[in-house]
């Protein structure tokens, strides 16, 4: 009880920043006012701000073409990356996406300015951010977001634990009135992926101070297959020792590489109501549902794993993974006195349900189901907060404002048991047991863990003279399973003239283990390189948690915290002609990193041999902390805006992001001494460092002529470097050119049509010795943009 008395007596909380716009405004104001993340002075455009902030709004969003909020995100800003992977098991349906090259998990999400939460699932195949969680970003429709809002610096003692690599707001749309219907079509220039997407967006005026405006989307994508040809032999060989005749006719094709299928649905609603001048009950809620399919490794009729009599001509296990997302905030913020309070509640709430299907139990034979509920992660997130903030008189006559909060937060995390058929293991000719693709969750891996802290803050701003801003932040927290801990910021900005400022920060941060990097365990099978014949083996491999008696016996010890160090310095200018430069240089350094093992087996260790023992598991990995990294990276934004007269006007944008991160220590518990390069070994060094692009870059154009309007994007995405058993591959750096026409048809209708990746970019394929016998023509993992190629689409839009 002492965190939700803490909550009912403090004077604030987390740090909230609401986007204030015309709808806001009972005055119903045509000019909107935009206050960014990071500063809760209001007024601050992304270049009056003292830290880097990005704002994207929904129209440049939309002029990707793009139907993933996380892709087109990734467009629309180059030190966000969400790279492409397929057949990395539920990777493929909730990809990780990161920001400035840290771990998915570094960032932050909020939705109006409120913590959301992150996603059930375990990223475990060798995709970026290997045994991190992150918000799927997908759960929230494009038609909901009027713009988001990216800060680019560490924010913990601001916002809590997850924002060392920034911050990522998304503000949803909040018109009281009017609305629009979007429907876009598209396939791939190799005629696969065929897409459509469907959004309704409508506000809602329910009193003259009160709205809630609604947006409905659904959306349905076809896979895409760039898999090569199977050379490998397919059926055994005929009694006589010849050759089946079904080698000749058999399609070959039977991978399945690209991009999962989908089908997609979502509603969510923003609403408020205001109360005079002062008081405003706000909230919203959203729910979405994902159901994919992707393949997994292909089994051939040959295989020990599979059962003839079912699978004659072998089998392609395909997994149909069904995500739930919930989602639901309320909240009042009202005046008192001289003190502007703002209280909350909220939850969260995602599953990730394992389904298998065209599958088999080959330990069962013939009796085997082909379907599987293989297991359900699950994680929910409350959240309450109570903040203030009051200004008081100051030194040079200056206002300094002073904020005051707590918070308090409890995280869940489920894992239930898939049914029996799909970990079982029978008595069939000695098959290997569980599911084929995902072995399901077995009873002894179920959990149902939650874990809850609490946190109280301060915070000052003031702005003390025309041209000198500074404000300090510190927060404490306390958490119920592994302590305490005190973060700070300090941030300030000069300017010099009315066009050139500097600015800089210098802060502290942390982030919590996960409750998923704390409870999930699983055995599940791996295929890891032969080192003699190159081929992929299956093997069993165990993650356990820090609750298990394996981590126990190698006494890997309590996952702690990381800690950051950030520090920033930035030039802003603008100019009168609408030329606009930022300019941003940062150091982030983080202790204690958590990352999920390589796998050690009984031959490295008599200990870990000792430690496996009694388990199904033939390796073990788990979660530990155990690396020590400094990122140090630039990024650069550069904006001009033309009158080009009779030729319309023309909107230009450069953007730039370098990041470099080198690890400066690994270290592991006593009893692993000697075990450094089986433990976290080159492929996840190299994982961690090089598997994401240094260098990324887009050049914009934005060009309206009567009822066109043109965008044109080209995108850069520079080398990277991905490991293949013990061969470093680094594959070039690539540019892909995106072009869309939009036609004001009407006043309320505009159609578009373009093309993403117009000239059909595709990156470097995989060396000869390393794709599989030809099957994996290019890199399963990390891809900046994918494989699919050209993408072309045609979008109507009826605006009302």
């Amino acid at each position: 009880m002492k965190g939700y008395n803490l909550v009912a007596l403090a004077i604030a909380g987390q740090l909230v920043v609401p986007a204030v716009s015309a709808a806001d405004d009972t005055n119903n104001s045509s000019i909107e006012k935009i206050s960014v993340v990071g500063s809760r002075i209001a007024l601050r455009s992304a270049t009056d701000s003292v830290a880097p902030v990005d704002i994207i709004t929904a129209d440049q969003l939309q002029a990707t073409g793009l139907t993933e909020t996380a892709r087109a995100l990734q467009f629309a800003a180059p030190s966000y990356s969400f790279p492409f992977s397929a057949v990395t098991d539920g990777s493929d349906a909730v990809r990780p996406a990161n920001l400035r090259g840290l771990s998915p998990d570094h960032t932050l999400v909020l939705v109006n300015g409120k913590r959301y939460h992150s996603s059930a699932l375990v990223h475990l195949s060798g995709t970026v951010g290997k045994g991190a969680s992150n918000v799927d970003l997908n759960t929230i429709p494009m038609s909901a977001i009027k713009r988001i809002e990216i800060l680019r610096d560490g924010a913990s003692a601001q916002y809590g634990s997850d924002a060392i690599a920034g911050v990522i707001n998304v503000v949803l749309k909040d018109a009281r009135e009017g609305g629009t219907l979007t429907t876009q079509l598209g396939q791939t220039y190799q005629g696969d992926g065929e897409q459509w997407r469907v959004g309704a967006n409508k506000g809602i005026s329910f009193s003259r101070d009160g709205f809630v405006n609604v947006s409905l989307e659904a959306q349905h994508k076809n896979s895409t297959n760039r898999a090569g040809l199977d050379p490998r032999q397919q059926y055994p060989l005929r009694p006589d020792g010849s050759e089946d005749p079904r080698e000749a006719t058999f399609n070959r094709k039977n991978h399945q590489v690209g991009d999962a299928e989908y089908d997609n649905v979502s509603l969510f609603a923003n609403a408020a109501q205001y109360f005079g001048d002062s008081g405003k009950l706000y909230g919203y809620a959203g729910y979405s549902q994902r159901e994919t399919k992707s393949g997994a490794f292909y089994r051939r009729a040959l295989d020990s794993r599979n059962v003839l009599e079912v699978y004659p001509d072998g089998f392609l296990p395909e997994l149909a993974p069904k995500i739930k997302d919930y989602s639901a905030l309320l909240g009042y913020e009202f005046d008192w006195g001289k003190w502007h309070l703002d209280s909350s509640a909220g939850y969260g709430k995602n599953s990730f349900n394992y389904r298998v299907e065209n599958s088999i139990n080959a330990s069962l034979g013939t009796t085997s189901p082909t379907t599987f509920d293989a297991g359900t992660l699950a994680t929910d997130e409350y959240d309450l907060t109570l903040d203030g903030s009051r200004y008081f008189d100051f030194f040079n006559d200056s206002e300094i404002m002073l904020a005051l909060g707590a918070a308090w937060r409890q995280n869940g995390y489920q894992i239930q048991a898939g049914e029996e058929a799909s970990y079982a293991t029978g008595d069939y000719q000695g098959k290997p047991g569980g599911s084929q693709g995902f072995s399901g969750f077995t009873p002894e891996s179920a959990v149902d863990e939650q874990r809850h802290n609490t946190a109280i803050y301060a915070e000052l701003e003031n702005q003390l003279t025309e041209d000198f801003y500074w404000s300090a932040a510190a927060r404490y927290e306390d958490y119920s399973d592994f302590g305490d801990k005190i973060s700070w910021k300090l941030a300030t900005r000069y300017d010099f003239t009315e066009h050139f400022a500097v600015r800089a920060t210098a802060n502290t941060g942390f982030r919590a283990p996960s409750v998923q990097q704390l409870y999930f365990t699983n055995i599940s099978t791996l295929f890891n390189p032969d080192p003699v014949t190159g081929d992929l083996v299956p093997t069993e491999s165990g993650t356990f948690n820090n609750l298990s008696s394996v981590t126990q016996a190698l006494q890997v010890g309590k996952l702690r915290p990381e800690e950051s160090t950030s520090y920033s310095l930035g030039l802003v200018y603008t100019g009168d002609n609408g030329l606009t430069v930022t300019l941003d240089s940062y150091q982030i350094n983080i202790d204690d990193r958590i990352v999920l093992s390589s796998s050690l087996t009984p031959a490295d260790s008599d200990v870990v041999a000792q430690a496996l023992a009694g388990t199904n598991a033939e390796s073990a990995r788990f979660f530990i902390n155990a690396v020590d990294t400094r990122t140090r990276g630039v990024d650069l934004v550069i904006s001009q805006r033309f009158d080009l007269g009779s030729m319309g006007d023309l909107q230009t944008n450069l953007a730039y992001a370098y990041n470099n991160t080198e690890i400066q220590d690994i270290h592991l518990p006593t009893i692993l001494n000697g075990l450094q390069e089986q433990l976290f070994d080159h492929i996840e060094q190299v994982r961690m460092t090089d598997s994401t692009s240094h260098h990324t870059g887009s050049l914009g154009f934005t060009h309206h002529l009567g009822d066109f309007t043109t965008n044109l994007r080209l995108s850069y995405f520079g080398p990277y470097t991905i490991t293949y058993s013990t061969e470093d591959v680094e594959y070039q750096g690539k540019t892909t050119v995106d072009l869309s026409v939009a036609y004001q048809a009407t006043d309320n209708f505009t159609v578009t049509v373009g093309a993403q990746n117009l000239f059909d970019t595709y990156p470097q394929k995989r060396p000869a010795d390393n794709n599989f016998n030809g099957i994996f023509v290019y890199p399963l993992t990390n891809t900046p943009f994918g494989f699919n190629g050209g993408y072309y689409f045609v979008e109507g839009r009826y605006t009302f």
